[in-house]
């Protein structure tokens, strides 16, 4: 496939690199490299009012379609602009489950009454969601769902309990896999729900993490309740939403991911040569391989992109998008046992009291859950194995 980029891209790409040079500046200056994975919790209203300060100009929903109120974007311009928005060290943006994954879920498979109730919102950042899928029973095993939902008249009544729900404690809205068929079992009688958070029967409780962040959350639903035309989809039909969502959230922002990992090796590379250790032949070859190992996987990732439709499930394009997160986790676990060799027993020591990691130290803690969240690599492993090897399933404990 061709690889280069058009002039008609190259201008976009000028554009918005001179866009972000001017705005990331002043009240938002202070903002660069806050957000993300292991510190969600930095900053949030701040990083809030870039988001609108950005949705204000046009640049959210770069990939949605004219007729939603985005840009419309070609795959090769959000690819630009997600590669441009992270070399510049832009904050995390806070909208991005609203505006990355359940917008182009409700394009796909929403009503038209849902779409225009809630994408202006989620365009404008005005609406924030998070995601309730994981359960404590029902982690990467999404199909074992244990919360229940009843249709009561006009309304949805939900009972259960999320565990992980990212950013669930500033967000307003839910979506929620529950099981609304009694008896039902497996994929079988689940409905996509849409719930607001902020009412009694909902109750959001932060995990603390091994970070010392708590972008992590409980979600505990007790006679929960939402409008009865909130569901996305077939009452029932509600595991095709959800792995048409999970395809979503494997689109072109994993390229934005990977300039963020550049930048993480590349500050490696440097601590490495301040203290010495790049003299250390075994180091440098670990730093040598990683720099390859990243150049592979960003062109496996465009790749990848131009052959996968985004809503498919994760056995699309031949497994693209559980070989891509079995790759980039396996990786960024290497960079971060790494980065503790690189620093040597002053890795072993906090930044300040009582509990101030360095970013080495914290890019090394939060990526012991690369192989699990978003997929752990046992499920990312079954996937390719049956549903793109044809193999046996695996057996089933009793």
């Amino acid at each position: 496939m061709d690889l280069s980029y058009s002039a008609e891209d190259e201008a976009f790409r000028a554009e918005i690199r001179g866009w972000l040079e001017e705005h990331l500046s002043g009240e938002f200056a202070t903002l660069k490299g806050l957000g993300g994975p292991g510190k969600d919790h930095q900053a949030i209203e701040e990083r809030l009012a870039w988001n609108r300060h950005l949705a204000a100009h046009g640049w959210t929903g770069v990939g949605w379609p004219a007729e939603h109120g985005g840009r419309g974007l070609s795959l090769w311009q959000q690819v630009i602009f997600h590669e441009e928005y992270a070399r510049a060290d832009a904050p995390a943006r806070v909208n991005h489950v609203g505006e990355e994954l359940l917008a182009p879920t409700l394009m796909a498979f929403g009503t038209d009454e849902q779409r225009e109730r809630f994408l202006p919102r989620i365009l404008a950042v005005e609406e924030l969601w998070a995601q309730g899928y994981s359960e404590p029973d029902a982690g990467s095993d999404l199909a074992n769902v244990k919360t229940k939902a009843v249709l009561d008249g006009e309304q949805w009544v939900v009972d259960g309990q999320k565990v992980w729900t990212s950013n669930a404690h500033f967000s307003d809205w839910l979506f929620v896999i529950a099981r609304t068929e009694p008896g039902s079992v497996r994929h079988q009688g689940l409905s996509f729900l849409l719930v607001p958070i902020d009412q009694d029967g909902v109750d959001v409780r932060p995990i603390e993490q091994l970070t010392g962040g708590s972008e992590f959350n409980e979600v505990f639903l007790t006679g929960a309740r939402t409008a009865a035309d909130l569901v996305v989809g077939e009452p029932g039909k509600g595991w095709g939403v959800a792995m048409g969502l999970l395809g979503f959230e494997r689109g072109v922002s994993i390229l934005a991911q990977l300039v963020d990992f550049t930048r993480e090796l590349d500050g490696v590379v440097g601590l490495a040569k301040a203290n010495g250790t790049i003299d250390d032949p075994v180091l440098r070859d670990r730093l040598a391989s990683l720099k390859a190992e990243l150049e592979v996987m960003r062109f496996t990732a465009l790749r990848s992109l131009s052959h996968v439709t985004g809503g498919e499930d994760s056995s699309a394009g031949g497994g693209a998008a559980s070989i891509f997160k079995l790759a980039w986790a396996a990786w960024h676990k290497r960079l971060g046992e790494t980065a503790m060799a690189v620093l040597g027993p002053d890795g072993l020591l906090a930044e300040g009291a009582p509990y101030e990691l360095t970013e080495w130290q914290r890019i090394f803690l939060f990526s012991r859950a690369d192989s699990i969240y978003g997929g752990s690599d046992e499920v990312q492993r079954n996937i390719l194995a049956e549903r793109v090897l044809g193999l046996p399933r695996e057996p089933k404990g009793t």
